[in-house]
């Protein structure tokens, strides 16, 4: 997965004023490569677990459609654990064409990884940081 490194700063922005709850949102691509980030409400407020607020979904997948971008991923940090599935990630990985963004907070640097979830198996999947255009990254503007 290619990333951009403004949104890989953006996700590890977010983690870190979401601590020490679990931060959460999707990423969009502009043909192979995440161009966009879009901060979600973790509704359950929660360090172990997120939901997502339903109403801001929709709204991030409508910017995406109108912006002529595609959901690629889902993310989220782990405040206090690695940056690997939790048994709980593997079990509502619902969608086998995304991808599974963890931001880890639990170390002295942040560290993110990206999974393939399909039926209960985990793949990891390379993240390509790239420098990409300077426009805004997707805050829910």
């Amino acid at each position: 997965m290619k990333i951009e490194s403004r949104v890989i700063k953006a996700m590890i922005e977010h983690a870190r004023r979401e601590l020490p709850h679990e931060a959460c949102g999707y990423l969009a691509a502009e043909g192979g490569t995440v161009v966009r980030h879009y901060e979600l409400t973790n509704t359950d407020r929660a360090a172990d677990h997120f939901s997502m607020d339903p109403g801001e979904q929709f709204a991030a997948i409508g910017d995406m459609r109108s912006r002529n971008l595609r959901p690629v991923a889902v993310y989220h940090s782990h405040p206090a654990t690695p940056a690997r599935p939790s048994t709980e990630d593997i079990r509502l990985a619902f969608d086998p064409d995304i991808s599974y963004v963890i931001v880890s907070m639990a170390g002295p640097d942040p560290v993110t990884r990206s999974f393939r979830i399909r039926k209960g198996r985990v793949y990891p999947e390379e993240i390509e940081i790239i420098q990409g255009a300077e426009y805004d990254s997707g805050n829910n503007d």
